[in-house]
């Protein structure tokens, strides 16, 4: 698999990650223990070596299974693979808790929870808008990166401002945020300016929470735990990461748009995740996958050719016609 820089570390990461979301068995539906540790070994013999996690998801069980794979490479003497993490979404969101003394508790927590001494990338999970202009915030993950709690720092945001903002910051190694056929604004000025500071780009919810793996139609019901279901309209959380803020129907006639695109012996997702790869500022992409075969397919689009330019300009026009107008100004 081709390998990137992780922006602001010394580390090389392949280019398709995974993203494990899914695995903390909440917003998804319940994903089986065996079953997430059955996805996370697949995707490294795929040759993933990125999996990204935080300590919200399932409560920090996304962690404790990322942990236990951890523990399995470490007796047979395997190579780890890079692990980031994210803190701060299981406090109010009030820019007060992003702080030097809760910082502590939270990398503490989540170095317990994955049994390690020091956390590779930890990154703040789309913190109030006011965090990004706080010096004791970032002041405070330095003092963490100096005294070896964590190797880096990043910061997973909702808005292309607030990535803008966020790079700014000196000592920023990686940005996270959505990426995909249907998000398309972080191309204007994100992705330029991220590439000139040597800043990491992390691509999530590459596939529009599965719209773009195009197996979904207009009588597909979702489970009443899944976050397809409850968060269409935003009614828990931010709706951007719920098929990226488009609507359902129009994601459906986008996405029936897109697939005379798709080459032959190809699929739609592995095709959505090539679009993104081809983006030269993205140092890693991080769909989820929630079996085997998923990771395994998941991870071959990274030895797919780059797509040509005809392509490209065929896919900004779906978007220019169809999402532009729904979503373009909101992130």
């Amino acid at each position: 698999m081709e390998k990137r820089t992780l922006g602001r570390t010394d580390r090389q990461v392949g280019v398709i990650g995974l993203g494990a979301w899914q695995l903390g068995g909440a917003d998804w539906g319940r994903t089986d223990e065996a079953d997430a540790l059955g996805t996370l070994h697949a995707a490294l013999e795929s040759g993933v070596d990125f999996i990204d996690t935080a300590d919200e998801y399932g409560d920090g069980r996304s962690e404790q299974i990322i942990g236990e794979l951890l523990r399995s490479l470490a007796r047979t003497g395997t190579k780890a693979p890079t692990v980031a993490t994210k803190m701060g979404r299981r406090a109010a969101q009030i820019p007060e808790n992003y702080n030097a003394a809760n910082f502590r508790a939270w990398t503490d927590r989540s170095r317990r929870s994955l049994g390690v001494e020091r956390l590779d990338l930890v990154q703040l999970h789309c913190p109030p808008g006011p965090v990004y202009a706080s010096d004791e915030v970032f002041d405070a993950l330095d003092a963490l990166v100096e005294d070896g709690t964590i190797a880096a720092y990043g910061v997973s945001v909702r808005t292309c401002e607030q990535a803008l903002a966020a790079l700014r910051r000196p000592n920023l190694a990686t940005i996270q945020l959505v990426l995909n056929a249907f998000r398309l604004k972080p191309l204007e000025q994100v992705l330029p300016i991220a590439a000139r500071a040597g800043v990491g780009v992390v691509a999530r919810v590459p596939l529009a929470s599965g719209l773009l793996s195009g197996k979904y139609t207009a009588a597909t019901v979702f489970g009443a735990d899944d976050h397809r279901t409850y968060n269409r309209r935003g009614e828990s959380f931010d709706v951007g990461e719920t098929f990226s803020g488009v609507d359902y129907a129009t994601g459906l006639e986008a996405v029936r748009r897109l697939r005379p695109l798709v080459p032959e012996g190809v699929t739609l997702a592995q095709f959505a995740l090539r679009w993104i790869v081809d983006q030269e500022a993205v140092s890693v992409v991080i769909p989820g996958a929630r079996n085997a075969g998923q990771a395994h397919a998941n991870a071959a689009a990274a030895a797919l050719a780059p797509l040509d330019q005809d392509t490209h300009h065929a896919v900004r026009e779906v978007y220019d016609e169809l999402i532009r107008p729904q979503i373009h100004h909101q992130w």
